[in-house]
């Protein structure tokens, strides 16, 4: 290939090299890996990746989320284990933290003793902590993995990408138009990468009025269906503004969403 640096590992081509993924412990055995992805902050990514792991809990699932969003981790917050520590099993694997409804967790928050210190490392080491994460944690058994990917198409979601034996990822966005422009980079990028879109989701698409039931498109119009239309993406979910949701979320009680939220979520995988 023209201009080519022979660093394959920075590449998102696919020109005929050997596979970059890496093989998990022998006490692991993961059947299917979703990631979640965004163009930008904000949108709820986070939110959405807990929402799907509950949604699987509840059909019985075994489950288990890796946060890979390493400079910016909040899974372990939104299941209420932020205290919780991660142990060693016999100094080289990792145990991950489980929920109350037993679903796995593995975030760098829950090994490191202050989560309000700032992670101030340069790609290479972000990259090799979610390779960490996927090759060195006793997962077990697991029907259903999410991985919540930082946003932007940086190198932890090219690691991801590379590294880990993704079935497919679900795009978060939100109303703005100049978000669904953002948000064309993360679904071109898994194109390039040959990785399948699964869904789309639009979170704070509209807010429901709780007394009569109207609807306000407070953030602008929804433009979920057409951007799924524009990229053959095959599900769209429009999650509302939900105070009550927020609040469950920042009190670490993620697993007792309603049900309805939840399944709003659960087509999509």
């Amino acid at each position: 290939m023209a201009g080519c640096s022979h660093d394959c590992e920075s590449c998102s081509s696919k020109c005929g090299k050997e596979s970059f993924l890496v093989k998990q412990n022998e006490l692991s055995n993961v059947k299917k890996v979703i990631g979640v992805v965004s163009g930008k902050g904000g949108v709820g990514k986070s939110l959405v990746t807990s929402l799907l792991a509950v949604g699987k809990a509840r059909e019985g699932k075994k489950v288990a989320v890796l946060d890979a969003d390493i400079t910016g981790p909040s899974v372990p917050r939104s299941f209420g284990v932020s205290r919780e520590r991660a142990e060693s099993m016999d100094g080289k694997l990792i145990l991950p933290v489980k929920t109350r409804t037993g679903i796995e967790v593995m975030s760098l928050n829950l090994l490191i003793e202050d989560e309000s210190k700032p992670v101030i490392w340069r790609g290479p080491i972000l990259a090799e902590t979610v390779k960490q994460f996927w090759r060195d944690v006793v997962w077990g058994d697991v029907d259903y993995m999410f991985v919540d990917m930082p946003p932007g198409t940086g190198d932890v979601p090219l690691t991801v990408f590379q590294s880990l034996p993704l079935d497919g990822i679900i795009v978060v966005t939100s109303p703005q138009e100049l978000v669904g422009m953002i948000v064309s980079k993360a679904v071109n990028m898994a194109k390039m990468m040959d990785i399948p879109v699964l869904g789309l989701v639009e979170n704070m698409s509209y807010y429901e009025c709780p007394e009569c039931g109207r609807r306000e498109e407070i953030f602008g119009k929804s433009h979920a269906d057409e951007t799924a239309e524009r990229f053959s993406i095959p599900r769209v979910a429009k999650l509302p503004i939900r105070p009550d949701l927020a609040a469950t979320v920042d009190e670490g009680l993620v697993e007792d969403a309603d049900e309805a939220i939840v399944k709003q979520l659960e087509d999509l995988v």
